[in-house]
């Protein structure tokens, strides 16, 4: 096992204080599950337009579900089939809990189950460090996408 850099999350511990579930689950399975949760977090809170939110690569993805103790979805993200990740969304009573970095976590997990050299994801800037205490480091230049700032980040599995 390589050696884990200080700050660096070990993908094999469960970080999770916020004592959410992840499943991994196809989009079929998980459709109804977490759109809500992106609507609410890029259509509404981020203004990112509705038409943009869907496309074709969800169908295409493996999808992270996390849910609370009573249940309800809370968290979620992608992995599309090259090893790009997106679509991270936690809604904001559980910000800073926990429930990112397993569905994060869950995600790199499922990459390496598939065989995959590494991921990828285009991170927004403020969210930057959330993604560096996972292993991911940023190259290339900040961009704008859905009016948002991002920057590109990858690590290798």
């Amino acid at each position: 096992m390589s050696p884990v850099r200080k700050g660096v999350v070990d993908p094999a511990q469960p970080v999770c204080r916020a004592g959410v579930q992840v499943e991994i689950a196809d989009w079929e399975t998980a459709a109804a599950l977490v759109m809500p949760v992106r609507m609410t977090v890029f259509v509404h809170e981020q203004g990112v337009p509705e038409e943009i939110e869907r496309d074709d690569f969800d169908a295409l993805s493996r999808h992270a579900i996390a849910r609370d103790g009573r249940g309800a979805v809370v968290a979620t993200g992608r992995l599309l089939p090259d090893g790009h990740i997106g679509r991270m969304a936690v809604l904001a009573p559980m910000r800073g809990k926990g429930a990112g970095g397993a569905v994060l976590q869950a995600l790199v997990a499922e990459a390496v189950r598939r065989g995959l050299s590494g991921v990828a994801l285009n991170a927004q800037v403020h969210a930057l460090d959330f993604y560096r205490r996972h292993g991911f480091v940023e190259h290339g230049e900040v961009f704008m996408e859905a009016g948002i700032a991002h920057r590109a980040m990858r690590r290798a599995l």
